[in-house]
């Protein structure tokens, strides 16, 4: 059997795309100019991704502020924040050149969504030859829109928290009516809960057992046939070429991810110094049967913070070795991250977002050789578990 293949979901933006976003935060352009600019930048991302032969294909969020704010504000900046909602909430994540990501703040009920993924699959199944897939936020980077110590007059943290279960189901149904084939939740905030750095408060208050518990409830509203197709994304960070938790012991996190009842997970383990452990985690920990749904480990094969590109060898010789560790029926590729989760990002590693996009696409292609290479082996030469 084929070893599964999929992309975690972004792309750099086109410098182009990239001015036109600031453009429209300073008023020099107006809304359909902008979307003009997304929707050429998401038909490219989506014919490069067909080109190199992508089984399953998205828009690289070209048209998102971020993989975490797309349905609540227009732009990074906060151009078209919700009246209920304050630019001045927690941060996100501070990152390791120093810079850092902030969250808007709720200040009063009920929570919505401004825009829902839906909409973007709807505008992608429109243009792509191929099988659509989606990234939406989980309700555990939206639980930390709340304050941390004090509760909301009229809006109890528990009358939020059920606002924001309702309207994450309510992403994840329409993005699959609207035509997405598979629907993965960025969990990035999950290795940070970790990481208890005094600069962000919310990271020394072990809220990942919280987190956990809040995706949960989200996902017990699904069958398992539709947790089949509804994954959970990990990694350290990946914005402006770098990272924000990596430091971070990653069996703190892996010993508990699984307990998440989603059908696949999209797993950072590329850029790891010591890759086989990750593996191991992932054998140990990851489950056959998830309240009805077994757990496919998509293994990062790609790192798309560096412009090395990984060749087909490398990345079939990785696969080769995650199929020591996790059954070869419960093993998949992917890249260890969006290559550009926020649509404000230069790509400093790659001296421009622009030549950054030709080497993801290039990166890609490798993932995709090297998956077909261990397949091919493996269906001839068994590894032993």
């Amino acid at each position: 059997m084929p070893i599964p293949t999929e992309l975690v979901g972004s792309l750099p933006r086109p410098t182009k795309l990239q001015q036109a976003y600031a453009d429209y935060d300073e008023g020099k352009i107006d809304w359909p100019e902008l979307k003009t600019e997304q929707d050429a930048a998401a038909e490219d991302s989506i014919r490069r991704l067909e080109a190199v032969d992508e089984p399953i294909v998205t828009d690289g969020e070209q048209r998102e502020s971020s993989f975490a704010t797309y349905n609540l504000t227009q732009t990074l900046a906060g151009t078209g924040l919700a009246p209920n909602l304050a630019p001045d909430g927690q941060f996100f994540a501070i990152f390791d050149d120093g810079h850092h990501r902030q969250l808007p703040r709720i200040t009063a009920g009920p929570f919505r969504y401004q825009t829902y993924a839906s909409e973007f699959v709807a505008e992608n199944v429109k243009v792509a030859s191929r099988p659509v897939k989606q990234a939406v936020i989980s309700p555990s980077m939206m639980m930390l829109l709340y304050p941390l110590d004090t509760e909301i007059p009229g809006y109890s943290r528990e009358q939020f928290l059920n606002d924001v279960i309702d309207e994450a189901e309510k992403d994840i149904r329409q993005c699959f009516a609207a035509g997405a084939v598979r629907v993965s939740v960025d969990f990035t905030e999950g290795r940070l809960a970790n990481k208890n750095d005094s600069r962000n408060p919310w990271t020394g208050r072990n809220m990942l057992q919280d987190f956990i518990d809040l995706n949960n409830r989200l996902f017990e509203r699904f069958s398992a046939a539709e947790r089949r197709n509804i994954g959970v994304h990990t990694c350290p960070g990946g914005d402006c070429d770098s990272v924000h938790s990596k430091e971070v012991p990653y069996e703190l996190l892996l010993e508990h991810m699984f307990e998440m009842n989603a059908g696949y997970f999209l797993i950072q383990c590329a850029s790891e110094a010591d890759r086989e452990r990750v593996y191991e985690l992932c054998g140990k920990y990851s489950r056959d049967d998830a309240n009805g749904v077994p757990q496919v480990c998509f293994m990062g094969v790609i790192n798309p913070l560096t412009p090395q590109v990984e060749t087909a060898e490398q990345v079939k010789e990785e696969l080769l070795t995650a199929a020591r560790h996790i059954p070869v029926g419960r093993l998949g590729a992917t890249d260890d991250c969006g290559f550009s989760p926020f649509s404000r990002d230069l790509k400093p590693q790659h001296g421009s977002p622009d030549f950054a996009r030709d080497v993801a696409m290039e990166k890609i292609a490798a993932r995709l050789e090297g998956a077909r290479l261990a397949s091919a082996e493996l269906a001839t030469d068994p590894v032993p578990l």
